[in-house]
């Protein structure tokens, strides 16, 4: 059963955890790979380099608006996507992400997790609910 008075905040902890992964990850192909080794590196793996750059744009303003909790359960939909085809790039990999070049494990993990945010909603502190009126 849920408890529906602790649930918002797990739903929080969840939103800010994922949160800050993206923009950790979106900042570090940013400032360290940067844009262009970012675009090149899509181009190694077979997608175009034009996108490294929504990709980048999603992951740090998607991760802000992750961690504030404006229109989060939207954004977590999105990322559902986004980190399933990540993954994909790792599927030849195998299972561990501790394998050469990482495995699909932690994409996977990300996915789902992002999938449990779309599910349970925005949680608590919310700025911007994604609910409709």
């Amino acid at each position: 059963m849920i408890d529906s008075r602790t649930a918002p905040y797990a739903a929080f902890v969840l939103r800010l955890a994922l949160g800050l992964m993206f923009i950790a990850h979106g900042l570090t192909k940013v400032l360290v790979f940067t844009p262009a080794g970012t675009a090149g590196f899509f181009e190694s793996i077979g997608f175009p380099g034009f996108l490294a750059y929504p990709v980048m744009a999603f992951e740090v303003i998607g991760g802000l608006m992750l961690v504030l909790g404006v229109y989060a359960r939207w954004v977590a939909a999105i990322a559902v996507v986004q980190l399933f085809v990540a993954a994909t790039v790792h599927f030849g990999n195998g299972w561990s992400f501790t394998n050469a070049n990482g495995g699909w494990e932690y994409p996977i993990y990300l996915s789902v997790t992002a999938l449990v945010l779309a599910l349970l909603g925005d949680g608590a502190f919310a700025v911007k609910s994604s609910r409709t009126q």
